[in-house]
């Protein structure tokens, strides 16, 4: 697992340096006619894989700048840990005081029975199925963790 989540950081750190124009400046991605709006679809039951990668880039996307809009949408397992671990709560509650939009699939929620707990976060819980097949066809960049 720590070796995943290493590959997956040195993947970001590797593009960041690569190619500086993918993430650091927004005028710059302006200009190069690139999308600026993120979907992250977290889906990943690890909740490691939440507080050391997911999170920090999805945050860091619309603190930053790096995006103009950023939705986080939380399908499957993510759900089931979310509503069960405070820390992860206290950085979804930052994300979305600091703009990020919050989602997650209803029919999953129902599965795991958290709609509600879900819903308390703050979180809109909605059909995700057509929303994510509209961002995978439109100008918006997806993320998957």
């Amino acid at each position: 697992m720590a070796g995943r989540i290493f590959t997956t950081l040195l993947s970001v750190i590797l593009l960041f340096t690569v190619c500086p124009a993918a993430g650091f400046s927004q005028e710059a991605q302006h200009a190069q006619g690139g999308a600026d709006r993120l979907a992250v679809l977290w889906t990943s039951g690890d909740a490691d894989v939440a507080h050391r990668v997911a999170f920090m880039y999805t945050h860091n996307a619309k603190k930053v700048g790096w995006f103009d809009e950023v939705t986080l949408i939380v399908w499957g397992p993510s759900q089931r840990i979310l509503v069960g671990d405070k820390e992860l709560q206290a950085k979804v509650k930052a994300m979305q005081e600091d703009g990020v939009i919050v989602e997650a699939c209803i029919a999953c929620a129902m599965e795991y029975g958290v709609v509600d707990q879900l819903k308390a976060l703050g979180i809109t819980v909605r059909g995700m199925g057509v929303p994510l097949t509209n961002y995978l066809k439109s100008d918006w960049k997806v993320l998957v963790f």
